[in-house]
């Protein structure tokens, strides 16, 4: 586990360098990102009593990894490298049980301790993950797809507006799952198996 969590600390720490070069020291408010896409996850769940709603949970499964993006960038500190905040991670988990808490009080406490500390809690969210169903091979193997993905899609022209997001009809973020159920998730080099699978099937399907 600790390893997966380095894999993910360091892209994030990649990903928030593209912004900033020292991002960690410049005092971004990540909390703030987390309270608010607790809400648009509670959005895509259902809170209206008033009138029917059916629960997207494709979307709601989003939401979560976009949280934990954000999440795990509000546990840097100045100065922190992976290892830091892998350790700050395994020592807020250290003897967790689950809550039992239903996805909208969940997705809740995760918010308020956000917004009554300032960062983020490790234990919020692995309740959210027990109320969604998602367990931490489910949340590597997501996160890492999003992430090789934004690089991709960054080092292919997205920014300038020259990247095609629709490949031979297809949406690039379908290929991202078909070439990652392919692939060894617990591998050392995952992430750049998946990035370099991706940069063929592109160049196979723009040929």
């Amino acid at each position: 586990m600790r390893q997966a969590l380095l894999t993910m600390l360091e892209m994030q720490h990649r990903m928030n360098s593209r912004v900033h070069d020292n991002w960690n020291a410049q005092g971004f408010e990540w909390y703030r990102a987390v309270w608010i896409e607790c809400g648009e996850l509670m959005d895509h769940y259902g809170y209206k009593w008033w009138k029917k709603q059916q629960p997207e949970m494709e979307q709601v499964t989003l939401e979560v990894i976009d949280i934990w993006h954000f999440g795990m960038s509000a546990l840097f500190g100045e100065g922190d490298g992976p290892e830091q905040v892998a350790d700050r991670i395994l020592a807020q988990l250290d003897g967790y049980e689950p809550s039992g808490a239903g996805l909208r009080e969940a997705t809740e406490a995760l918010a308020l301790d956000s917004l009554a500390t300032h960062s983020f809690s490790a234990r919020c969210f692995w309740d959210l993950m027990a109320a969604v169903g998602l367990d931490f091979e489910a949340l590597y193997r997501s996160y890492v797809g999003k992430n090789v993905l934004n690089f991709f899609r960054q080092d292919h022209g997205y920014k300038e507006g020259t990247y095609a997001k629709t490949w031979q009809g297809r949406e690039d973020n379908e290929h991202l799952v078909e070439l990652a159920d392919a692939l060894d998730s617990h591998a050392d080099d995952y992430a750049d198996q998946l990035y370099q699978a991706l940069d063929r099937r592109y160049a196979e399907c723009s040929g």
